[in-house]
Order: structure tokens, then sequence, then C-alpha cells
């Protein structure tokens, strides 16, 4: 009798277990590559790994690896290995842009591998990956990896067009003052000024996007922010946009944190005199002295592109600047007079203000 009923209770287990292997790939694929586009974090991938051999093996598909989002992909700095730098080979091998671009930059400004590392780049590019036509175009504007002689502003120019035409609001800034200096491109005031409006409309309407996405209670905290739009520059909020009306910082590209992370934590030594742009959400380092632009009132800071520069403007440089004497200790700029050296950054701010 006893023995009757442990057979039908090992079959009963038995029927259950067989339940998931009895499931079409297939399906489970399908699950899995929604799953690795919607993770918010690389544990989310990383727990169906290691969940049982048959996820592992089905997770590994080409298919799912070629889905895997930006958040999926965010390794750490303090994480970074040899395991994290072949799995995201293996997303690259399997179709992945957003890998492409996160290597890429990894490996050109991290790894000093300045040819993989634009390689992979212009390979996210060519598939109208709007980040990676936004980081060509600021290599391009800064002659990163190369001598000052190596700038290529007309490429910048049209790598930012192509990068601004897919969305992307720092390129679209960027090519608005392209416009209004005639930098790289003939100068065209009214159309800069008509593009450096249109970023704030977009930076606006993608904050209140993310205000109706918000859950209830989280909607209820940032309420005011919305309904009454503060002109007040001490409101607190962390980024005043142009048009007056409060809104967030824009979200931080998982890479940005990856680049800023690596240098401040040491994992990467700057060289000697080479600094990080200024601004918290950007995290390129200089690959040569002076390479990018400085404050032309305190000269504290620097940034690697107009659109940094508008940005930490408004988000905290704008109560921290002050005039100070000339810095002596590195002997001026050593950049170009013209334009993108060291007295343009007020300019820059003031004719975006000047364009609302």
């Amino acid at each position: 009798m006893l023995q009757r009923k442990k057979q039908r209770i090992s079959r009963k287990f038995t029927d259950k277990s067989d339940l998931f292997d009895g499931l079409p790939e297939d399906l489970v694929i399908s699950i899995l590559s929604k799953l690795a586009s919607s993770a918010s974090s690389p544990s989310d991938f990383i727990n169906i790994l290691v969940t049982c051999k048959k996820l592992n093996r089905l997770a590994l598909h080409p298919l799912v690896l070629s889905k895997a989002g930006s958040k999926a992909l965010a390794v750490k700095a303090r994480n970074w290995c040899d395991s994290a730098h072949h799995f995201l080979k293996h997303c690259i091998n399997a179709g992945n842009v957003e890998a492409c671009y996160t290597l890429g930059m990894i490996q050109f400004y991290c790894l000093q591998n300045r040819g993989s590392g634009a390689s992979l780049l212009a390979k996210a590019a060519i598939k109208s990956h709007a980040p990676a036509l936004y980081s060509l175009g600021v290599i391009q504007f800064n002659g990163s990896g190369g001598s000052k002689n190596d700038k290529d502003l007309r490429a910048g120019v049209a790598l930012c067009a192509r990068a601004a035409f897919l969305g992307h609001v720092d390129a679209l800034r960027e090519l608005g003052h392209c416009l209004q200096d005639g930098y790289g491109v003939r100068q065209h005031i009214a159309e800069g000024r008509r593009l450096l409006i249109q970023a704030n409309a977009q930076e606006l309407a993608s904050s209140l996007n993310a205000l109706v996405k918000r859950k209830p209670q989280q909607q209820h905290q940032r309420r005011l922010n919305y309904q009454h739009y503060s002109f007040k520059a001490g409101s607190g909020c962390p980024l005043l946009s142009d048009f007056g009306c409060n809104v967030p910082a824009p979200e931080v590209h998982p890479v940005n944190v990856f680049l800023k992370e690596w240098f401040e934590s040491g994992r990467g030594a700057l060289g000697q005199g080479l600094r990080l742009c200024s601004h918290k959400g950007c995290g390129r380092p200089e690959t040569r002295a002076h390479e990018f632009r400085r404050c032309s009132v305190c000269g504290t800071v620097n940034y690697c592109s107009r659109g940094c520069q508008a940005l930490d403007w408004k988000l905290r440089h704008k109560a921290e600047c002050g005039p100070i004497e000339r810095w002596l200790e590195e002997g001026g700029n050593g950049d170009d007079g013209g334009h993108g050296g060291v007295g343009e950054m007020e300019e820059v701010v003031e004719a975006e203000h000047f364009a609302i």
C-alpha cells in the first residue's frame, strides 16, 4: 500500500518536472528575448543563466543575445573582467548593436584600443545607432586618439546631423551650436536657433513622457514640478529647461556611467595633464593634453562638446562659475584660438539662452 502511494507521488513530481522540458524551445527563446530587452540590470539576465542548464543554453542563443538592451549590458567598472569582455563579444557576434556601442566606447577610451573601438562604433553607426553616431562626431570634433591636426569638423557635423535626425537630443543641440557659430558648416543663425529650441522641446517632452509612465505614488511626488511650470531658477530641480519648466536631468547612458567609474575608481589611469569631461553624465577623458574646451571665465572646468557645456551649465556650473586669474601652471590652452577653444563656453551658453 505504501509502495503504491510512493509511486503515485513520484509520478506527480516527474510529471511536473516534465512540464518545462516539454515547452517548445522557440517559445522559451521568444520569452527570453523579451526579458533580455527589458532587463533593468545585468543581474536580471544572469539569474536566468544560473537557473538551469536548459535556460543557460537557450539564454545564450544568438536571437536572445541580439535583443539584450543597454541595461542588461550595463556592467560596472569594478566588475569588468575577461568574462564580461567575452560576453559583449558574443552579443556583437549575434548582431547586438548596443553591445557594439558599449564595447566600442570601453575599448576606445578605457582600454585605449583606439582602432578597435572606433571600428565597433562605426559598425553601430552604420546600423543607425544614434549614440554611436554622436560619439563618433565628438571624436571627429576633438581629433580624439590623434593630434589637433586630425580634427575633421565637417565629418563631425555630418555625424551629428544624422544622429539628430534619429532623435538624439545632444546631437541636435551640438548641431544647433555649430550652425550658429559656423563651426564646420556654413553659418546659419536662424536654423541653429531653431534646432536649439527643438532640442529643448524634445527634452521637455521626454520628461513629461517619463512622468506619465511613473507609478501613481511616484507621480504624486513630482506633480508640482510639472503642473505649475515654475520659472524660479532656484527651485532646486536638477535641470532648469530653457523654456523655464522644471524637468529632471536626462538619464545617463550606462556606458557613460562605466567611463566615469573606470577613471574615478582608479581602474584606469589618466595620463599626465589629462582630464575628464566636467559634465557628470559624460565620463569621456582627454586623449591628449588640452583636447577639451575650457570655461572662459573660471578656467576650472572643461568639456568634450557643446552639448556637455550647455547641460553642465544648467545643472551646476552656472551657480559655481566665478572669474579668477588666468591659469598659469599650464601655460595657456594649447588649442586653436578659433571655434572650440577656451573662450567659447560662455558664448555657447548665452547663444542657447538667446535662441529661446
